[in-house]
């Protein structure tokens, strides 16, 4: 069996990453932290890669930060922030950019920083038994990893507030219920489900995708006046692309069209 950290399996037009540390429920480590960083930019520079699937080895997909990393030498209890400066932003902001889109494939619980690394990611998929935890409240600290950002333009200010004050775990099928996120299926089902999403998204035309993703993450700070500008600009940019041709095309052929030149 791998040890190493995070697993990573090369499959046509698409790429599954693994947390791997299970005997501790994927806790997040020094090593892991920096094996995931690593394993996406490497995706991100292999240009055959159109998807990511991002999921966890075992009975959880995290239980978040492993706390035993906050202990130092003397014994102390030391004060977070170096490894969200360090790892955890640049993964969120790396994530929200890559221009092919991730699924997440929740198989139990998300808990703290995890959690939030699984709302940042495209399209979340959730086994029924699964869990959401934003649990900082009940350490003193708060939701981070994105988590005070991303809550309350999913679910709205009162239920991430909620979330976030409480620190109680939050059901799939109710985080489906609350747009937390895309769908929650049957546990056996779950992987299966993400791999088709991801063997779609292997053949559809991944600079339209990227740059949807681009247009819907502005919308989220801009007036109107200003997104509609910007969706004039990444149309263009989208109509220039041989994808767009081929798109039209196809249509105007009655075939399927074959999107397997650039990304």
């Amino acid at each position: 069996m791998d040890d190493s950290p995070v697993l990573v399996e090369v499959r046509v037009g698409y790429r599954v990453i693994t947390l791997n540390r299970p005997q501790r429920l994927n806790a997040f480590n020094g090593p892991m932290q920096q094996a995931l960083v690593a394993a996406i930019a490497d995706a991100d520079r292999d240009e055959s890669c159109r998807a990511l699937l991002l999921t966890g080895n075992g009975r959880a997909f995290s239980s978040g930060q492993d706390l035993s990393e906050r202990i130092n030498a003397a014994g102390e209890i030391t004060i977070p922030g170096e490894a969200l400066e360090k790892y955890y932003n640049p993964l969120v902001r790396k994530l929200r950019a890559l221009p092919f889109p991730v699924v997440c494939a929740v198989n139990g619980v998300a808990a703290g920083v995890s959690c939030n690394i699984a709302l940042a990611c495209d399209i979340v998929l959730a086994a029924r038994s699964a869990t959401f935890l934003q649990p900082f409240a009940r350490l003193g600290l708060i939701p981070d990893g994105g988590g005070t950002w991303l809550l309350p333009r999913l679910v709205g200010q009162a239920r991430a507030r909620g979330m976030a004050l409480l620190g109680e775990p939050l059901s799939a099928d109710k985080a489906e219920q609350w747009g937390l996120i895309w769908k929650a299926v049957d546990d056996d089902a779950l992987m299966s489900e993400a791999e088709k999403l991801c063997v779609h998204f292997s053949t559809a035309p991944t600079s339209g995708l990227g740059l949807i993703k681009r247009a819907l993450d502005a919308a989220e700070d801009n007036d109107l006046a200003t997104q509609l500008d910007l969706e004039r600009t990444l149309q263009r940019e989208a109509g220039s692309h041989p994808n767009y041709r081929e798109g039209v095309q196809s249509f105007l052929q009655k075939r399927k069209p074959d999107f397997s030149g650039k990304r």
